[in-house]
Parts: C-alpha cells; sequence; structure tokens
C-alpha cells in the first residue's frame, strides 16, 4: 500500500503527482477485482483445454468401441491393373478367385450424316429429337455443336453429346450413354426438321455389362464397380482377360487397430501430462490453475475404473491382458507384441474386450465404449466441464460490473479532486502573490 499524501510546503506543489497517488491509493480495490477477473478468465480458458484434450480421449475411444472399429481388413489383387480392391468393416476374410471375361461398356451411337463443320452450317431449324425417351425441342437454327450442346443441358437426358471430326471435313454428332450396361441402352427418335439435316443408323458400340466369376460363380453387372461380389469388398473391373485369375486376399488389418490403440495412449497420456502442468503451476503460485478442482479427481477415477475393469467372459478380460498397463508416472503404457498375440490367440475376445457385446445409451459395454461414454459426461453440452465453465462465465460478469461501477466511481471521485486541487492551487498561487506584496511593502517601511 502506497503512503499517505503528506505536504512539506506551500512552494513549489505538484498538484497533478499529489491527485495521481490520492487515485493510486482509491484504486486498489479495484486493482483487486480486475486481478480476480483476470484469474476467472484464465482458469475458465483451462477448462476449454481440458475440454478439447478430453474430447480427443473420447473420440480415441469411440474408435475402438465397436467391432467394425475393432476388426478392420485390408484386401490384396494379384494385378492391380486388371482388377482393383477395397474393404469396409463388413468384410469377410479369404482368399477369392475372380476370372473378368469382360468389362461393362456404354452405348455409343454416331450420325450417320455428317456436316462440314461443327459450328457454321445449320443442321436442324425445329422439330425435336428423343434420346432414351427424353425430347430435345429446337426452336431454331442450330448446328453441330450448338445441337449437342442444347442436348447436355436438356434436364434428366441419358447420354452426352459431342462433336467429333470423322474425316477432314467431315463432322458427326456422338450420343454416349451416361452410364454402362445393357439396363442403360437407349433409343434415338428423329424428328428433327429444316437445315442440312441428322440421321442415324445402328450403334457405334452396344450397350454391355460386365462378365466375371468369384471361385466359380458366373457374375454380370451393369456397372465395372461391384460391392456385392464379395462380402464387404468393392471389386473394380480395369480390364478383361477370361484366361487370367486375379486372387483377391482379405485378411484383418490389425496394422490400424495397433495405431488406433496407439492414438488412444498418446490421448490418454496429453490429459495426464495436462493435469500434472496443472499441478506444478499451482505448486509455483501461478493463477488460473484447476489443480485442485474435484473435477481432476473424478476425471482420474474415471480413466483408471474404466481402463482396470472386467469385460466379458472370454480368454481377455482385462485391458493388462492385451498390452495396455500404466507406468510409475501413470502414463498409459502399449505393449504392441502382447496385442498381436492376443489376436492370434482370441480375435473374438480381444473385440468383446475393446468393444462388448450390447449397447446402452449409445455406448457399448466394452472397456472402450464405457470409457467413451464416462467421457462423454465431462465433455457433453450440460456437461461437468461446461458446467463449471457456466459458472466460471456467471462470476465473471458479476466482477465485471462491479468493475464498472467502481471505475465509474473513480471517475467522479478524480474529477471532484481535479477540481478542488485546481481551486487549491489557485488559492496558493494568489496568497503567494499577496506574500510577495507585503514582503516588498514592509522593506520599503524598513
Amino acid at each position: 500500500m502506497s503512503s499517505p499524501v503528506t505536504l512539506s510546503g506551500f512552494n513549489s506543489i505538484d498538484f497533478g503527482t499529489i491527485l495521481n497517488l490520492v487515485m493510486q491509493q482509491a484504486s486498489q480495490p479495484l486493482q483487486t477485482l480486475q486481478t480476480q477477473q483476470s484469474t476467472v478468465s484464465t482458469e475458465n480458458s483451462t477448462y476449454s483445454l481440458l475440454a478439447s484434450k478430453l474430447g480427443s480421449l473420447e473420440t480415441a475411444a469411440a474408435d475402438l468401441s465397436t467391432s467394425s472399429g475393432v476388426t478392420q481388413y485390408a484386401a490384396t489383387s494379384s494385378d492391380t491393373t486388371a482388377l482393383g480392391v477395397a474393404t469396409t468393416s463388413s468384410a469377410v476374410a479369404g482368399t477369392y478367385n475372380v476370372v473378368v471375361t469382360s468389362l461393362a461398356q456404354s452405348q455409343v451411337t454416331a450420325s450417320t450424316s455428317t456436316a462440314p463443320d461443327a459450328d457454321t452450317t445449320a443442321v436442324a431449324t425445329g422439330g425435336s429429337l428423343t434420346i432414351g425417351g427424353v425430347a430435345v425441342t429446337v426452336t431454331g437454327s442450330l448446328t453441330l455443336k450448338g445441337l449437342a450442346d442444347q442436348i447436355n443441358a436438356t434436364t434428366s437426358i441419358p447420354v452426352s453429346a459431342s462433336v467429333v471430326e470423322s474425316a477432314p471435313g467431315a463432322f458427326r454428332l456422338v450420343l454416349t450413354s451416361t452410364n454402362t450396361g445393357t439396363a442403360n441402352a437407349f433409343t434415338v427418335t428423329n424428328a428433327l426438321t429444316g437445315g442440312a439435316g441428322v440421321t442415324f443408323g445402328g450403334n457405334t458400340l452396344a450397350a454391355a455389362n460386365a462378365a466375371l466369376t468369384v471361385n466359380g460363380l458366373a457374375i454380370t453387372s451393369a456397372s465395372n464397380t461391384l460391392t456385392s461380389a464379395i462380402p464387404g469388398a468393392t471389386l473394380t473391373l480395369l480390364s478383361a482377360d477370361p484366361l487370367k485369375t486375379v486372387a483377391v486376399s482379405v485378411s484383418a488389418n490389425d496394422a490400424a487397430l495397433v495405431d488406433k490403440v496407439q492414438a488412444l495412449a498418446s490421448a490418454y497420456n496429453n490429459v495426464i501430462k495436462f493435469f500434472q502442468s496443472q499441478s506444478t503451476a499451482a505448486a509455483q503460485g501461478q493463477k488460473g490453475t484447476i489443480a485442485h478442482e474435484a473435477i481432476i479427481q473424478q476425471v482420474r477415477s474415471t480413466l483408471r475404473s474404466a481402463l482396470g475393469g472386467t469385460y466379458g467372459t472370454g480368454t481377455f478380460t482385462h485391458l493388462a491382458e492385451v498390452g495396455l498397463g500404466f507406468d510409475q508416472a501413470g502414463s498409459l503404457t502399449f505393449n504392441k507384441a502382447a496385442l498381436t498375440s492376443a489376436l492370434a490367440q482370441s480375435r473374438s475376445s480381444v473385440n468383446t474386450l475393446f468393444a462388448g457385446t450390447t449397447t446402452t445409451g449409445g455406448f457399448t459395454n466394452g472397456a472402450f465404449g464405457t470409457m467413451q461414454g464416462a467421457l462423454h459426461a465431462f465433455t457433453q453440452a450440460g456437461g461437468f466441464v461446461s458446467s463449471a465453465q457456466t459458472l466460471l462465465t456467471s462470476q465473471s460478469a458479476r466482477l465485471n460490473t462491479l468493475i464498472n461501477d467502481m471505475q465509474d466511481r473513480l471517475a467522479v471521485q478524480r474529477a471532484t479532486l481535479q477540481r478542488e486541487y485546481t481551486a487549491a492551487d489557485q488559492a496558493m498561487t494568489q496568497l503567494k502573490s499577496q506574500s510577495g506584496t507585503l514582503s516588498s511593502l514592509s522593506a520599503n517601511v524598513t
């Protein structure tokens, strides 16, 4: 606290300095409120950081909380130039022999008539051209390019149109089905009038379905992309060769599972490091930490309970049995070899341990569904973290009101003192002038 303002004399008094000293003393309660508000704001930001880290951990747990998340599959093709393959979580492990006899193709129909140019000679001035049951009406002079443009602009037309120069000075209109397969074949009904005219004959290329066998089973498809020929796999036919057998191998992708477990361990340890940093900051006397808040202990207890619980009745019922444990610092450790061994011994038991067998309230009853549900109670809107932040926001608003009120009062006080000190300064200046006059008179009398 500043020392009280004292006046040692009446000469050369700096009333500005005196005013500042007085207001500095009067502003100490305001500074206390501002410090409190800064602390509340820092604490609120700290809760936001906690929410972010818990949210990341919740997401990592969710990725391991379902059977499809735990057991993913990868597929390989013995000839990626002939057959592409991708899998989903519903794939079935195995080897599938695929022979692609023919590819699906789109119908292509070209005009039998030609025009000497694409964009000068009018080929129609009226009438209509019906393609696949969709009419294109012509109401003015159109060149081949103009007719192609109007076809392409027609809603629901099942073809794309282009103009091709098939020989020097010979341009044709080409119609190509937008989808492959016999189901997407189209007919052309020509009722165009005027101009040089456009005529059509047979197809340049007929619509066709893809034909293949999978483990000897004959399959046809209107598309070269098949989603049901192999369970949980998408096949992309790239080339056909009836004499070539392409082997597709589908197997569990344990590398993806390892990555997810490592991601969870990292997210968990980020939470633990956050707690440790808060404790260190509090020990150093920093303001705005939440190290001593009950929510920290609640989170610790919740996570320990979820990670240390018993799940299922299979070969593995504890996470420690499949490579997840704790070191002396409380960090989560992951032994990849232990998980790989457990998967080889009983994949179904690992699946039950991680993802459980039932769902309650949107969360599975395995280790990570349980963790996800427990964390959700902290991270959801209206949860423990947001409730704490709501209280802090309300407290900050009250402090802000007090600060504004006190600043207004201090402004009034400063203005009042300013007027008083100005008057005092004027009075002292007058007294000093009078004193000088008296001294001069006294000297003259003497």
